[in-house]
């Protein structure tokens, strides 16, 4: 046997799982046609998770969401081999949501969009901040946003090294902000504390432990009002929209 017949074709390549993974992702298998009717599609178990994620991502399971269908948990095995397998494809899912850019606009342009369908992404499926961004699936909504955003950042004319970590910097600035802000609500719901009631319940600390000399920056910042809501006037955008104002002035100075 030669060398070329002992090298394992794409079909082969991963592991057993992974490439189930992918297949879901890619091409589910069509409903059995022996054996007893199938009750549900492949699309209404993913439906079904999303919805008992979205009210409690905690409470993700298989028996949560056979009871969302009305079916008994066993049953979902036929389509999903277990919760982590339906999570990748809720990411997914989510990920069509995202609408791209006119292509006729500017880089800056198109990748504030980017920026802002993701922001939306978050704020419509707030248990999508439990998602790991370093391992996304490879699944077609997910790698065609990925896509299109490439194709966005390389009209900077950077190198290509720079496009990619930039497009990486875009995507995990609004995811991280984007996480802080849903904790905070989340927690806030859940306890009935607002933020600002959480720093008020503990303001004898300026009385006691806080020290002018230990900590002078925060002083001078105080003083010169940089904590005051009023100096949000001067960046009226949100935080982190802030933050992306400057991460796209960085990458407009590379390109420049």
């Amino acid at each position: 046997m030669s060398d070329q017949e002992h090298v394992a074709g794409p079909e082969q390549w991963g592991t057993p799982e992974g490439r189930a993974m992918i297949e879901l992702l890619w091409d589910p298998p069509p409903p059995a046609r022996r054996g007893p009717r199938q009750r549900l599609t492949l699309d209404q178990v993913v439906e079904a998770g999303m919805a008992v994620a979205a009210r409690s991502v905690d409470e993700l399971s298989m028996r949560k969401v056979a009871q969302e269908l009305g079916v008994g948990a066993m049953s979902l095995y036929t389509y999903v081999p277990g919760r982590d397998e339906l999570f990748e494809l809720m990411i997914d899912r989510a990920w069509a949501g995202r609408k791209l850019p006119d292509t006729g606009l500017p880089w800056r342009a198109q990748a504030e969009f980017h920026a802002h369908e993701a922001w939306r992404m978050y704020r419509e499926h707030p248990w999508l901040i439990s998602s790991n961004l370093w391992r996304m699936p490879l699944g077609p909504h997910v790698l065609d946003v990925q896509e299109d955003l490439y194709r966005v950042m390389l009209l900077t004319g950077l190198a290509p090294g720079t496009v990619v970590r930039s497009a990486g910097l875009i995507e995990s600035h609004v995811f991280g902000t984007a996480r802080a802000a849903i904790t905070d609500t989340s927690l806030a719901a859940r306890t009935g504390v607002t933020q600002d009631d959480y720093y008020s319940s503990r303001a004898g600390f300026w009385g006691t432990y806080y020290s002018e000399e230990r900590f002078p920056t925060m002083l001078t910042l105080w003083n010169a009002g940089g904590f005051d809501e009023a100096a949000d006037a001067e960046y009226p955008e949100g935080d982190w929209e802030f933050g992306l104002r400057l991460i796209l002035d960085g990458i407009e100075r590379l390109a420049a």
